[in-house]
């Protein structure tokens, strides 16, 4: 592309670095993956949550630790799979042939920087359905014994080998197709404002180009960022959930209120996002971020991998919590789904329908540029009522695994405590020494989750003091807290 014209396809409100730039990116490209696979392996079926040698580092080795872990016998070839590989690609094929055979809404996006709107097809909802439906039936036919829920616990590490494959080879593709893009092109592709820096790993991690589309024959139209944003990983999650859900019915015989509880709460997270899936539209996502690795990784490894890991741990070390202990958390989800879905629902019934006399009565201040910000309801009493309803329910993610931590015993070690597995191989699983010491694992995704929500605040205010400028600023006195 020449020079005259690369810079005619440059956006004019371009930023600087995020993520603490270049190095940051770097970090999270080569060190978050490797956390998906400390979590597979520390917090285990084989030795305990975490391995025994890690609460003993005075004699831990490395030969001790990798047979702890369960370390594949064959080293690094053992992470990968042909096989898995195949299986994968074929489950992210079913995704994509049911949502161009599948009826959905066709809506607007939101207006482009270059002019015009893109054209999405919704049916996220009916196509995780019909997946489900299909794996009910495998159940129905062949109990706990179904081959997907056996798949997945089989193929735990090479699940993630897989995904992080393909999360990287569409971080890469589309990295290097953007440098394609040509100002006026009839396809209304455009650079992301953040995502042309000039640093290669950096402008990777955070994507070049907003909507990267392609055409495949028979599926038509593919807008890659939509499709991974609420498809692979985030059914995927609930599949590993329902896989471990399995799994301790297979080892004890009965399956906890504790793993039930939480594979509901997600369960209702995900298909309340498959429902409102139009509602990624106005997302930072969807509006402003580019597509990279940032959120390849993050959709289809960090997502079902991480958000998971609490059914995880329960599918080995059951707890059981009790009617108080229901009651309490069943409390903290449903006072946090209340503040995330009303304050979600009014937001969005007022960019849509001003006019909706559930919300008609609320007020707002109008910007130079015409837009309308809320400054009554849930939106005046914090910038961010959803993010702090989101983080009370992942609380209620967190607290049915209780004060964590298990170890193994096998063989002649196994004595009446515990919960001791059934079948030929039997295996005793016990707190011990190792309790509390889990909750590194399964508390884990709160202080990732409070982490994230502080820095996506501290992207918004950035990237609303560059949208609205002064206005910003009255905007604020407006408002009573920052809630993240």
């Amino acid at each position: 592309m020449l020079k005259s014209a690369r810079k005619s396809v440059l956006p004019v409100d371009t930023h600087g670095y995020e993520f603490c730039g270049p190095p940051g990116a770097f970090a999270a490209i080569f060190v978050l993956p490797v956390v998906c696979y400390l979590a597979a392996f520390l917090c285990n079926d084989v030795s305990g949550c975490p391995v025994p040698s890690i609460l003993h580092p005075q004699s831990l080795t490395l030969a001790k630790l990798k047979n702890e872990a369960g370390w594949p016998q064959d080293g690094l070839q053992g992470l990968a799979s042909f096989r898995v590989t195949g299986y994968v690609l074929a489950y992210y094929l079913s995704s994509l042939v049911l949502q161009a055979a599948l009826p959905g809404l066709v809506v607007q996006g939101v207006q482009l920087r270059s002019g015009g709107r893109l054209e999405y097809k919704f049916n996220a909802f009916s196509s995780a359905v019909t997946l489900l439906l299909i794996a009910a039936a495998g159940t129905y036919l062949q109990g706990p014994e179904f081959a997907l829920w056996t798949f997945i616990w089989d193929n735990y590490v090479q699940l993630i080998t897989v995904n992080l494959g393909i999360a990287f080879a569409l971080a890469t593709f589309v990295y290097c197709r953007s440098f394609s893009i040509k100002a006026g092109n009839k396809h209304k592709r455009e650079l992301a404002a953040g995502g042309h820096s000039g640093n290669i790993i950096y402008d990777f991690f955070i994507g070049r180009e907003l909507n990267p589309r392609i055409t495949v024959p028979v599926l038509g139209t593919i807008d890659i960022k939509a499709f991974c944003e609420l498809r692979p990983g985030m059914l995927g999650w609930i599949l590993l959930d329902l896989a471990f859900v399995v799994h301790q019915y297979k080892l004890y015989g009965f399956v906890s209120d504790s793993i039930i509880l939480i594979t509901l709460f997600q369960s209702l997270y995900v298909f309340d996002a498959l429902w409102m899936e139009p509602a990624i539209l106005s997302t930072m996502d969807i509006t402003t971020d580019g597509f990279g690795f940032m959120l390849a990784f993050g959709d289809l490894v960090w997502l079902p991998f991480i958000y998971s890991l609490q059914a995880r741990y329960l599918a080995v070390y059951p707890v059981q919590l009790g009617l108080v202990g229901i009651a309490g958390v069943l409390a903290v989800q449903g006072f946090g789904y209340w503040i995330f879905r009303s304050s979600n629902n009014e937001k969005n019934r007022f960019r849509t329908n001003p006019d909706d006399p559930r919300i008609a009565h609320l007020h707002f201040m109008k910007t130079k540029s015409g837009i309308k910000l809320l400054t009554s309801g849930w939106w005046g009493f914090s910038r961010h009522p959803n993010y702090l309803g989101d983080w009370i329910m992942a609380w209620s993610y967190c607290l049915p695994t209780a004060i964590a931590g298990y170890v193994v015993r096998h063989g002649d070690t196994i004595d009446g405590q515990g919960f001791v597995s059934r079948g030929l191989v039997k295996q005793q699983v016990l707190q011990g020494e190792a309790k509390g010491w889990g909750m590194l694992i399964t508390y884990f995704y709160i202080f990732y989750f409070t982490v994230l929500l502080i820095h996506r605040e501290m992207r918004d205010e950035e990237a609303c003091k560059r949208k609205y400028g002064d206005d910003w600023e009255e905007y604020k006195k407006k408002c009573f807290q920052e809630m993240n």
